[in-house]
């Protein structure tokens, strides 16, 4: 039996760049959801800093996110968030869900 992986992605966008990071990442919503692993996609902003952007994203299992990483959004996405934003991103296994 397989477990759902959560992962959480904080990206800040670097000076000047808020406005075409949020163009890159609202791009990757699609198809992104579209993929058959994927169980949530969602973007939000930081309340107390709208160039922090907040990915939650929810797979039915690591093969899930490797198939992500192996999309050609994703390929895009690693061409150009290192010259938008600096990120941080958690991979998460499920310790106690509902």
């Amino acid at each position: 039996m397989t477990s759902p992986v959560k992962i959480v992605a904080v990206l800040t966008a670097r000076p000047g760049k808020a406005e075409a990071l949020e163009a890159l990442l609202a791009g990757m919503l699609g198809p992104s959801r579209a993929e058959p692993g994927n169980l949530r996609y969602d973007l939000w902003r930081d309340q107390a800093d709208p160039s922090r952007l907040v990915l939650d994203e929810l797979y039915v299992d690591n093969d899930a996110i490797a198939a992500h990483r192996s999309t050609p959004h994703f390929a895009n996405y690693l061409a150009h968030i290192n010259d938008l934003a600096e990120r941080t991103a958690l991979v998460l296994d499920a310790a106690a869900i509902a």
